[in-house]
């Protein structure tokens, strides 16, 4: 598998204008992510924002601190960030960290619009 790998950000509004969703593809690394900090921090904080990591196979350390630092940054600007379809091995670090029990997680980007 290759872990630096080029990452792609697809940006787009969910349900509502208030709702922000960024689809990954590719692996979430120290090498790819700044792109992504980019992306995450160029406009106003909506009140949601959604990180849809069902195409990312594959996230280093820097990558989950990117992931928890817009976590920091919606909740001090009154937003929510919610990240949805992380496989197994994305759960296992989120796991093993205690990520898991602050980061709010859904399985599909329906069901964390349906939850916001």
């Amino acid at each position: 598998m290759l872990q630096d790998g080029p990452l792609t950000i697809a940006r787009r509004e969910g349900l509502t204008a208030e709702t922000l969703i960024f689809a990954l593809t590719g692996p979430l690394t120290l090498r790819n992510m700044f792109d992504l900090q980019n992306d995450l921090r160029s406009s106003a904080t909506p009140r949601l924002t959604i990180l849809d990591l069902s195409d990312v196979p594959y996230m280093d350390s820097a990558g989950m601190g990117l992931v928890m630092n817009h976590y920091v940054h919606c909740q001090a600007r009154n937003g929510r960030l919610v990240v949805v379809g992380a496989n197994g091995r994305l759960m296992d670090l989120f796991k093993v960290t205690k990520v898991d029990t602050v980061l709010p997680l859904a399985a599909t980007i329906e069901e964390a619009e349906a939850k916001a």
